[in-house]
């Protein structure tokens, strides 16, 4: 079996001496050049020496240091969750660094940059699809990454948590279709995440499990920040046929869609049955109270914290785990048969 590279043999490849690579794995220990820290980072890399960060920390008598990677603290849902895995982390006596990408790749990589500066021995991230090469780079660097909400198709080997997603959208578009309604409108997430192709795919699958024909103009992917979903709405209100239900299941566009259909002055559910992603303190204010597809965040940040938590301590085997934890249909006033729906 061919012997694992050591700190000295990145040295001997760097060219620069053990303490240098030692500085670099560890930023606090003093400065390194720029140049001279590239050119140990992709020795690293090439050899494939796993510093093991975890092991540091624990070995100095140091609390463990992770990193949480949140798409946009703005979203209800991220904020909700980062607010979650910092206390569960804190209950395990774990500090954590959070950082924002706003959903851009290129913010992405600047935090996994920051990250591995602050030599963190593991990172939780809702990824943005992108950046492939850094997530590999990391790992082959010693941290261990937790993927929450959202997957990266190309990166089986990574543990994730999520919700059931696809059976959610299912979930949600059969009891609008158990009320008679067949016209149904979506409104998801940007379709490179795999939580808006995961929701599009729940819904497709309830309406051909009914035989009906899945409309392609009903569906809306709107990015998460702006005012897609109001956008959204306008559309699907405008066409000649226009839809009887709708799903809203992006959560940080469910504001953005119910002030259009009040701006509007669509009655619901006399005349649109309403169910959407997430539930916050206001959707049981509004007139009707919304349903909603509950997320059990609580139980995404405990699973993520347990997940990077046994990866950094050794405790788990190898493999990849996935963790699916199912969502909760909360119905309330905004859904009604299609007879009561069409009447004006």
């Amino acid at each position: 079996m061919k012997k694992a590279p050591t700190i000295r043999d990145v040295a001997a490849a760097a060219g620069v001496s053990v303490s240098v690579v030692s500085r670099v794995l560890n930023p606090e220990s003093g400065p390194v050049a720029p140049a001279k820290r590239e050119q140990v980072l992709r020795v690293i890399g090439e050899l494939g020496y796993r510093p093991r960060a975890a092991a540091r920390e624990l070995s100095a008598g140091h609390a463990l240091t992770v990193g949480l990677v949140v798409a946009d603290l703005a979203n209800p849902f991220f904020a909700h969750l980062a607010d979650r895995v910092v206390w569960e982390a804190r209950s395990h006596g774990v500090q954590v660094v959070v950082m924002t990408t706003q959903e851009d790749p290129h913010l992405e990589a600047d935090s996994l940059d920051t990250l591995l500066d602050r030599s963190v021995g593991g990172v939780i991230a809702t990824p943005t699809g992108g950046n492939i090469e850094k997530w590999e780079r990391l790992r082959d660097l010693g941290v261990n990454v937790v993927f929450v909400d959202r997957t990266i198709p190309e990166l089986e080997d990574v543990d994730v948590v999520s919700i059931e997603n696809s059976d959610s959208a299912r979930r949600a578009t059969e009891h609008l279709i158990a009320l008679g309604h067949t016209r149904i409108g979506l409104i998801t997430g940007p379709t490179s995440t795999s939580t808006g192709q995961a929701r599009i795919e729940g819904y497709r699958t309830a309406l051909e499990n009914a035989s009906i024909v899945v409309d392609p103009m009903l569906i809306r992917d709107v990015p998460f920040r702006g005012d897609g979903g109001g956008d959204a709405v306008g559309s699907l209100l405008a066409l000649p046929d226009s839809p009887t239900g709708l799903i809203v299941a992006n959560t940080a566009q469910v504001q953005s869609s119910v002030r259009r259909l009040v701006q509007v002055g669509v009655r619901i559910p006399d005349e649109l049955s309403v169910i959407v992603f997430d539930d916050n303190p206001w959707t049981e204010l509004t007139n009707p109270p919304l349903n909603v597809i509950r997320q059990p965040i609580d139980m995404l940040a405990v699973h993520s914290i347990e997940l990077v938590l046994g990866r950094m301590q050794g405790r788990l085997p190898a493999g990849a785990r996935r963790i699916e934890v199912k969502a909760d249909f909360v119905p309330r006033n905004s859904s009604a048969p299609l007879i009561r729906s069409a009447a004006s």
